[in-house]
Formats: C-alpha cells, structure tokens, sequence
C-alpha cells in the first residue's frame, strides 16, 4: 500500500501531468487577466516580520502549521514553540486538523503556512480562532499570488502560492475580525480579534468560487493592502 501511494505521488507530481493540467485549464478554464508585478525583494521576510511581532508584543507561544524545512520555526525565538506538518519539520508529526482534534493548547502567535488550499486554509484559520490567546495574532502565509497560475488548483507551476487569499477576503467581511495584508514575502495575511477597522461589504455566498480576475482587478481593496511600518503602527 505504502510503495503504491509513493507511485501514484511521483505520478502526480510529474512535470508532464502538470503542464497537461496547465494546458486544460488554459482551454477550458476561466480568462487569464495577466500577471501583477509585485516585487518582494526589498521587502522584509515572513520571518523578520513574525519574530519582530513576537517581540514586540511579549509573546511566549507560538504555533506554526506547515513547517516544511523548518525555515521559518527552526529559527523562531519564543518561550514556547509547537509546528504541525504531516511530512517534515516541526515537532508533531500530524495534520493540522489532527492536532487541533488532539490538543487543546491556545498561542499568543500563530502562523499558518500549510495546504494553500481555500477549503484547508479557512479550517486552519476557524481552529486558530479557537486556539489565539487574547491580543494575540494569526498570520498567514501567500496571499498574494502574481498570476493565475500562481493560485490555480492543482498546483502546476514551481512558484504557487494556492488559493489562500480567498479565505483572507472571506475573513475581511467578518465584524469581528480585523484583518490586512502585509506586502511582504508573497503576502502576510494579518488576522486580529477585534472590531473590524476596515469591513469589507462584499456580498458571496461561495468565496471558493471567487475569480482571479476579481483578485487581479481589486486586490488592494479586497486584502486590505498594507507596508509593513503600516502594520508596526496598527499592532
């Protein structure tokens, strides 16, 4: 069962199957309004900005789903540290939604960079809600993708970013939430437990089905678009 699942993952991964996806979808699937120029090189890392948060604000816990590599929290200065992922990295081996099934621990900083998936996003980010301390701070990584291949399900470029700004704007129209972009280091979604600074009255019944052409069109608006001495000030 186990060499199985690894052939069918090889298989799934190939470059071949991933250009034919990207050709399908070029056929059949939804008009490709161009590329954004965002230009992220001069602007501060997911790390800077997490851990200048973290110390900030005298933060003692902090959880990260999705550690990969171990990029971001192998080299997180906090009291208290736990990272989730299936496969790599971090300090339980698990899903995210295992471990918020199994665990009842609640963190003052919570970064969420696992399946760019909207469905799998929008779970993280309900169980993180649950789990935030008072004053503390859920962050997200990839919200904003350049291209519509850089956010299309499933992934067939190198550099993908997935799906995640849709769970951001659907979070933006929440009045209890207050929630931003930073422009840094493929997006940083911000995401406050407090009144909304900034509602966003945007009338979906399905943010899953949300275009990146309304993305492309209206993304400052729709993120909440913020520099980063921008975010400094409103923390």
């Amino acid at each position: 069962m186990n060499s199985l699942y690894l052939k069918l993952a090889k298989v799934k991964s190939s470059k071949k199957l991933r250009k034919f996806i990207q050709i399908l979808r070029n056929i059949f699937g939804e008009e490709n309004p161009g590329t954004i120029n965002f230009d992220f090189e001069k602007k501060p890392s997911r790390l800077f900005i997490i851990q200048e948060i973290i110390n900030k604000k005298k933060f003692r816990s902090y959880l990260e789903i999705g550690t990969f590599k171990n990029e971001v929290f192998s080299n997180i200065v906090c009291e208290k540290k736990i990272g989730v992922d299936p496969f790599s990295g971090g300090t339980h081996r698990m899903t995210s939604d295992e471990f918020f099934s199994k665990y009842e621990n609640k963190f003052d900083c919570i970064f969420i960079d696992g399946l760019h998936h909207y469905d799998q996003v929008i779970k993280d980010i309900n169980n993180s809600l649950k789990r935030i301390n008072e004053n503390g701070i859920i962050l997200l990584h990839d919200c904003l993708p350049k291209n519509m291949d850089a956010q299309a399900i499933p992934r067939t470029v190198v550099e993908w970013n997935g799906d995640v700004w849709k769970a951001l704007v659907n979070m933006r129209t929440k009045k209890n939430l207050d929630c931003y972009t930073c422009y840094a280091d493929h997006g940083l979604g911000i995401i406050l437990k407090r009144p909304n600074r900034n509602l966003l009255n945007l009338k979906v019944s399905n943010f899953k089905k949300l275009k990146y052409v309304d993305f492309y069109n209206d993304y400052k608006n729709l993120m909440n678009l913020i520099e980063y001495d921008q975010l400094k000030n409103l923390i």
